[in-house]
């Protein structure tokens, strides 16, 4: 081997050494949270018969009034303290989170991420998508 080829090869095996330290580091990094997972409303509707998850609605206290899935709580997306208040939940619950269509609980995945939630489900499509497959609401 030339002295150019191992001169060459040094700094790439290094930086594949620090690649793979760094790897296994976030692998063993159990603090972080876990991912989003995405459900339909058909696959929501069997979590909740299944588990104990709590029902964030981040609508408007309006639309929230106009109707609802049973037993959710109402966190408006748009309320000053929004943050706040998803900052105060208990961490290790694991929560399903909607708003009416999907664009707003969309947005505020990564609030829950930053605030290292360990269990959150994002019902795709929303209210709209919950009602549109027939589920129950109460008003």
């Amino acid at each position: 081997m030339t002295s150019a080829s191992k001169s060459f090869l040094r700094p790439a095996l290094f930086a594949t050494g620090a690649m793979i330290c760094l790897l296994s580091a976030n692998a063993a990094d159990s603090s972080a949270p876990a991912p989003v997972k995405h459900v339909d409303a058909r696959s929501a509707q069997k979590l909740l018969s299944q588990t104990n998850l709590v029902i964030l609605d981040i609508r408007t206290p309006e639309e929230f009034k106009s109707f609802h899935i049973a037993g959710a709580t109402n966190i408006d997306f748009y309320g000053s303290n929004f943050e706040q208040r998803i900052n105060s939940l208990d961490k290790s619950k694991p929560y399903l989170v909607h708003c009416a269509s999907g664009g707003r609980s969309t947005r505020s995945l990564q609030i829950f991420q930053k605030h290292d939630f360990q269990s959150i489900y994002h019902l795709d499509g929303g209210i709209n998508g919950w009602k549109n497959a027939g589920l129950p609401v109460e008003k």
